[in-house]
């Protein structure tokens, strides 16, 4: 019986499974025992070594190796299959009428987790979601255990519970009789598991892009919006970590053309973020701005309530990404500001993925202007966050920015070795490649200022190679400004640095021939200004191009000078 769970077992559990009548061909010889003939046999086990010993923390609970379990459990579940279903019929009913209607604390929800996991086993799948996932876990549009307890990894390992042999997008076709999921609780079941598969392992998990692409072909058979609204959303992100941005661009501009469709404010906002995020990655920043500001001032001016369930807060999204397109723009006042508000309302909200988010750009913004204290505090603050609630996409790049802190602080080399970990992390655990230009650039920083130039160059060029890949243009004018200091540090040829800053200057004035051949194919967007005029990649990114090209331009930097 014991192979039943994968935790030590409360005796009240094994006492459910104990009541008459016996389950055939396992509880025969244990139904009536006396609380010493009961003993006896608990005795006889530990003996044998088939049961732990008693843990003094927990009275009353039984546990046994892993491979004990494994040993018996399995037999259990796929010869004695009446046996193991009606075990875990049992401890369905058992773990549901243990917790509190609607518990307001993780351990008090771990029955109902543990519940829906028994209900799922014994092909009740329909109970299990509608009697207890539904109402006593999530609490309809409430989203409890996932927004208020932050216990999105424990809902994982829930929801795997309805995929055939716990491979996400195999969806479990057949229950017992009248408990098969019908095509909207399938497509509830992929949007909550592509949701928080995205959360804690992701943008970039294949596995959160296999369940979105099932749900996207079960909405438009259902005809259902804001379940196609989200399923569009998690396709974005992973579009935005791993394809190229004119691909993403598309994704973006699909989920407007629906939002504008439906005409539902909070569509509306999500699909501003979305624009917001991809145009601003693609060096568009005054297309960036206008969309967040379309975004904010939707939330302000119609009071959303949401239907659907979001990763992050979208006005939290627009927030963030209109103080970094004000930050390039050179609007600093209006940058911060909007930074603050980010952070603010993510902490009001108690939305925990939104404020990781917020702290995540407010690094960035304390790193570009030289903060160190600042930079390394918001870096702490997502690395405790995000460690505490399972988020372990966003830690390596906390890891990174840490790292460049130390190396600036003048502790390369142990600088160095955390952006270099930070960066095998990003690449092993999330795989996404948006910031990877920037964390370069980070990298290549560090390695100059400990004397090793020609790898600070070797990393801009693996940079700038991804830059052209995925057309991640955000950080480009950066990337040739940091390769014209370096060629001048390492006593290239003049005509190799100036080429280098002048690219950089161009890129930072002008935009760059991609973003004329984007702008050509969506002129609404905005992305190359009209002649004359500030260019999307002009402003406070520029200062430092300017500054720095034209010291060189005008032979103030000579070859083998050092400058940042």
């Amino acid at each position: 019986m014991l192979g039943l769970f994968d935790r030590p077992a409360d005796e009240k559990a094994l006492g459910a499974l104990l009541k008459p009548p016996a389950i055939r061909g396992l509880t025969e010889s244990l139904i009536d025992l006396s609380p010493t003939e009961w003993r006896t046999i608990l005795a006889k086990l530990r003996r044998a070594r088939l049961l732990a010993g008693e843990d003094p923390h927990n009275p009353g609970h039984l546990d046994t190796h892993p491979l004990v379990r494994e040993y018996f459990g399995e037999p259990l579940r796929s010869q004695q299959t009446e046996a193991w279903n009606e075990c875990n019929r049992r401890l369905y009913n058992h773990y549901r009428t243990l917790a509190p209607r609607l518990p307001d604390s993780f351990r008090d929800m771990e029955p109902l987790f543990l519940a829906v996991i028994c209900g799922c086993n014994a092909g009740l799948f329909r109970d299990a979601l509608h009697e207890v996932y539904i109402p006593r876990i999530q609490r309809g549009n409430v989203s409890f255990a996932a927004n208020v307890l932050g216990a999105r990894g424990a809902l994982l390992s829930v929801l795997v519970h309805f995929f055939e042999h716990g491979r996400w997008g195999s969806r479990v076709e057949n229950g017992v009789e009248g408990q098969s999921l019908d095509a909207e609780d399938q497509l509830f079941i992929l949007t909550q598991a592509g949701l928080y598969l995205t959360a804690t392992r992701g943008f970039s998990a294949m596995e959160a892009r296999i369940c979105y692409e099932q749900a996207e072909s079960l909405c438009q058979s259902l005809n259902r919006s804001h379940l196609l609204y989200s399923t569009l959303m998690g396709r974005w992100r992973y579009s935005l970590m791993t394809d190229k941005l004119t691909a993403t661009l598309q994704v973006a501009e699909r989920i407007y053309s629906m939002a504008e469709k439906q005409s539902e404010a909070a569509l509306l906002l999500g699909a501003h973020s979305a624009l917001t995020c991809t145009l601003y990655f693609l060096g568009d920043f005054q297309g960036a701005l206008k969309n967040a500001i379309r975004g904010i001032n939707i939330w302000r001016s119609e009071g959303i309530q949401s239907q659907v369930e979001e990763l992050a807060a979208p006005y939290v999204e627009c927030l963030c990404y209109k103080a970094l397109a004000e930050w390039h723009l050179g609007e600093i006042a209006s940058c911060k500001a909007a930074m603050a508000e980010a952070i603010s309302f993510a902490k009001a909200e108690k939305d925990l993925i939104a404020l990781v988010f917020a702290l995540n750009h407010a690094w960035f913004i304390g790193q570009v202007e030289g903060n160190l204290a600042e930079a390394e505090r918001c870096a702490s603050d997502v690395i405790e966050l995000s460690t505490r609630h399972n988020l372990a996409t966003v830690l390596p790049g906390a890891a990174i920015l840490r790292g460049w802190a130390r190396s600036a602080a003048g502790h390369t080399s142990e600088g160095i070795a955390c952006i270099e970990e930070g960066i095998r992390d990003n690449y092993r655990v999330s795989g996404a490649m948006v910031g990877m230009p920037y964390f370069l650039a980070l990298k290549a920083e560090a390695l100059n200022l400990a004397d090793r130039t020609s790898e600070a160059l070797e990393t801009i060029r693996e940079a700038q190679a991804l830059v052209e890949r995925l057309e991640l243009r955000w950080w480009c004018a950066e990337l040739y400004r940091l390769r014209g200091v370096f060629l001048a540090a390492v006593g290239a040829d003049e005509t190799e640095i100036e080429a280098s800053f002048r690219e950089a200057i161009r890129m930072a004035k002008h935009g760059s021939q991609f973003h004329s051949r984007i702008a050509r194919k969506h002129p609404t967007q905005n992305i190359v200004a009209e002649k004359g005029s500030a260019s999307p990649c002009s402003g406070r990114l520029s200062t430092a191009v300017f500054q720095t090209a034209e010291r060189f331009l005008g032979h103030v930097i000579l070859p083998g000078q050092r400058c940042l």
